[in-house]
């Protein structure tokens, strides 16, 4: 054990590793399409962030490399093992109402604030300034240590899919942009969309429904797979009930449950709107769909055949189903948790295909393609076909493995605090090595700001994780 004390060493370059880290953020690293060419695939300002941090690297002393824009690396150390910490230099867009400009990086109350201080530019550049004092300190390795740098973690992972198609997978490594004390496992993650073409329905051969009070024409819900809609929109075409009679039971249903949404008339047909509670797909329950609840309304009434298969699936099968118990594919897991399923987009027209997107994370210990099976089966009694838009396996590390247990002394000596290990549904570039863990920045019990107005990582946090990270890469690499 080095008597390196490592919160000192980071204390003696805390004026540089602030100004660094700021001038980082003031970079506008957003994905850019009008701006990408050869060499900057996803826009000038994201190439400008790759450039500055390989730039710090090489400044270090470190070997850098550029795999065409999409990724780059900066290693240094000698042996055959090698250490990778992954972290990613583009960040979401700004947005609006911030407190101070997003990328002015200005220190406010302890908190250096901008677009990416914790997601994930602070944190890459407090890895940074990690290995800098273990360079600066001469300290002996027996394993290399390469930051690897992605450019579209937000959006597609383009970055690192590309970029290890022609190099070295690390040994094992960790990626500084989640939380601490350590996330060693992942679930895996699933985009499904169940398609039903009007051709596809219409060879079921269902006959005309009796008794019909509207025909449903249209009905949509949510933006994002992996978010709960927070808004849904039907219009229906009165028949057996005049549009007064809908409108008075929604209105009805909407005080019953204590749901918000309005109904009204529109050239002679009737648009339902419902509102719901948006939160993210990987814990559903947490939220209330409003295209779900939407549907459960419709459930009421007698519809078209084609509009009664739809809502009849739906309401069964996916209307505050967030474990997939009624489809038949609940699994807990005492690691990982729960399978959970998100209905995050709905779309329905009485011309078009039918579709349910569909976000989907599960455990280790349950196979993809037996509960995508089930799922497949269940909504094939209504002509749907199963579609992967994209799938992640699970991800995770043995609790046992050197690179968890290091890290959490490393944690537990440098905060004084025990060093439990995470299991989450999200993802995160961890798992984009084959042994690889998430680790840091964010302390317990701090708000996670990522993505939000004003986001901010508190200085002492950076300086913090510096020296956490600082002695984690001599440990791992010594």
């Amino acid at each position: 054990m080095t008597s390196v004390n490592w919160l000192e060493e980071t204390n003696k370059r805390k004026e540089e590793l602030i100004a660094t880290t700021q001038q980082f953020l003031q970079i506008k690293s957003v994905l850019d399409p009008e701006s990408a060419r050869e060499g900057a695939p996803f826009g000038e300002g994201i190439r400008q962030a790759l450039d500055f941090a390989l730039g710090v690297c090489e400044k270090a002393g470190m070997t850098t490399k550029d795999v065409r824009g999409y990724a780059g690396h900066a290693e240094f150390g000698q042996g055959e093992e090698l250490i990778g910490i992954l972290s990613h230099v583009d960040v979401v867009p700004e947005g609006d109402g911030w407190c101070t400009p997003p990328y002015a990086a200005e220190i406010v109350d302890g908190r250096l604030v901008a677009r990416g201080a914790i997601d994930d530019k602070g944190p890459t550049m407090a890895a940074i300034f990690a290995a800098k004092i273990v360079m600066e300190l001469g300290l002996p390795l027996s394993k290399r240590v390469r930051f690897i740098f992605g450019t579209d973690e937000e959006s597609s992972w383009q970055c690192v899919n590309t970029y290890f198609e022609t190099e070295e997978m690390p040994t094992m490594g960790f990626t500084p942009d989640a939380d601490f004390p350590l996330i060693y496992a992942e679930k895996g993650l699933t985009d499904l969309s169940l398609r039903q073409k009007l051709e596809s329905f219409q060879s079921l051969g269902i006959p005309a429904a009796e008794n019909v009070e509207a025909k449903l024409v249209s009905l949509q819900a949510g933006l994002r797979m992996n978010m709960v809609p927070d808004k849904a929109v039907a219009t229906l075409a009165p028949i057996g009930l005049n549009s007064e009679a809908i409108e008075q039971s929604y209105r009805k249903h909407l005080d019953a449950t204590g749901l918000k949404g309005k109904a009204e008339e529109q050239d002679g047909l009737v648009v339902l709107h419902m509102e719901g509670v948006s939160v993210h797909g990987m814990d559903p329950s947490k939220g209330v769909n409003a295209g779900t609840e939407l549907i459960h309304f419709l459930r009421t009434l007698s519809l078209d055949e084609r509009g009664a298969v739809f809502v009849g699936l739906a309401d069964r099968y996916l209307h505050k189903q967030y474990y997939g118990e009624a489809i038949g594919i609940a699994h807990n897991d005492e690691e990982m948790g729960a399978l959970t399923v998100n209905t995050g987009v709905i779309e329905y027209d009485e011309k078009q295909d039918a579709l349910f997107r569909l976000n989907i994370r599960y455990p280790h210990s349950v196979a993809f393609e037996k509960w995508s099976a089930v799922l497949a089966e269940r909504f094939s009694e209504g002509a749907f076909t199963l579609e992967v838009a994209e799938h992640l396996t699970p991800h995770r590390v043995d609790p046992n493995h050197p690179l968890v247990t290091t890290l959490q002394r490393v944690y537990t000596e440098q905060t004084g605090e025990e060093a439990g290990i995470i299991a989450i549904g999200g993802a995160t570039y961890g798992r984009s090595l084959d042994v690889g863990v998430a680790f840091g920045p964010l302390f317990p019990g701090r708000p996670d700001s990522a993505h939000q107005r004003d986001e901010y990582i508190f200085v002492d946090d950076l300086i913090k994780a510096t020296a956490i990270y600082a002695q984690a890469i001599y440990e791992l690499a010594k």
